[in-house]
This record gives structure tokens, sequence and C-alpha cells, in this order.
């Protein structure tokens, strides 16, 4: 298969339950690419903000805030190992939780330090946005049953998959690709994965793709 040789670092986004970690792992093991995950499970305060979202929203932005920062700025140095990078989410995608959970001085706090830390990253060579439905995100949080995760609500995924939709059909900063992923199995099926992984890596890439799948329905 002919790939893009340009596509060196690939970002992947979609809201929570999307399946950004498992296609990005998939990924990674097909280029021999360094990894980088998103590591949620260190914020003290997530869980407690799932439960009280009003309380806990500031403690918990500005934790992955700086966390993902710092993971950030260690993409700056090249690898000299491997070739690719692969990374589950976008540093520009926590303007989105931001907007969503955010307020008053709190926010202004935030506008003002997310850009001086935003402006010296490595922006992707590509971002593949999961679009996905609301029924599929809940379906894929509940069959992993992380602890973590139990007090999601509906509503929440409801007004998270909006914020996202509302971000990403006005993003521009670099490449993008937007799947429809709601009936395809790209984790345990390797004929999906196959026909996404052809779509990422397509010597003939535009600015803003949309890719719809043939629609296999999930059992």
């Amino acid at each position: 298969m002919d790939v893009n040789s340009e596509i060196k670092y690939i970002a992947i986004e979609g809201v929570i339950g999307a399946g950004k970690t498992s296609l990005a792992r998939k990924i990674k093991d097909k280029l021999s690419a360094q990894l980088i995950v998103e590591q949620f499970e260190t914020n003290p305060f997530l869980e407690n903000f799932y439960m009280d979202r009003k309380r806990y929203a500031f403690q918990t932005q500005m934790f992955f805030l700086v966390n993902r920062f710092k993971q950030q700025q260690e993409l700056n140095q090249e690898n000299l190992f491997t070739e690719h990078l692969v990374c589950d989410y976008l540093f520009e995608k926590d303007k989105i939780f931001a907007y969503l959970n955010l307020s008053g001085e709190e926010l202004k706090l935030y506008e003002s330090l997310f850009p001086l830390l935003a402006r010296s990253l490595r922006k992707p060579d590509l971002v593949v946005y999961l679009q996905s439905s609301v029924d599929r995100l809940m379906y894929n949080i509940r069959k992993r049953g992380r602890r973590i995760e139990r007090n999601i609500t509906r509503s929440y995924i409801e007004e998270l998959s909006d914020a996202y939709n509302h971000f990403f059909f006005r993003y521009n900063s670099t490449p993008l690709l937007i799947v429809n992923s709601t009936d395809i199995d790209f984790v345990n099926s390797e004929e999906d994965f196959d026909e996404l992984y052809r779509q990422i890596l397509r010597p003939d890439r535009t600015l803003v793709e949309y890719f719809q799948p043939e629609n296999k329905r999930m059992q």
C-alpha cells in the first residue's frame, strides 16, 4: 500500500468512549510508532468531577492542561529511534472541555494561560476525529466498565458530543479526517481497521476529509 510519507505525527480524537486509545495502539503497532497516551487516570479530581461538575471543573481542567502540556513538550525533541508518532489526543481539544465546564473568572484565567502553553507545541501532521453516536459512546463506556467513569451521564456525553462537533467542524489548524465510526469495529475487526488505516495514510490527502465506511451495523 502507498502511504503518505509526510504524515509522521497522527493525533486521534473523539468523545469519551470513541475508541481513541484503542485505535492509536493499533496504528502504533502497524507503524512501529512511538505512542503517547493521555494519562486521565492520574487526575485526582476526575472521578469527583463526574459526580459534581460545577464544584470540581476548574481543578480537573487545570490538572489536565498542565499534564498534557508536559507530555506534549517532550514531542518537540526529535525521536531518533522511531519515524512515526501516534497520540490519543490533540492538545487543542483541551479548550472543548474548558468552554463546556468553566465560566467567569476561572474561564478568564484559563484563556490567559492556554495560548502561552499552546504556541510552543508541535502540531500533528494529521488529526483523526472519530465521530460516533451517543448510543454507541454510552455502549462503549458501559462495556469497558472503568470505575472512574461510572458516574458519567448520558446528558454529559450529549453535551460533549455537540461540543466536539462544533469544534472540529470549524477546525483548520492541521489536516483533518472526520470518520463516522458509529457502525464499525476497528478494535475487533481487522477488515474495518485496515479500511480505516488506508484512509488515514492515503497519499492524496486534502485539508479536511470525511470518511463514511460501508454501513456495517454493530451486532
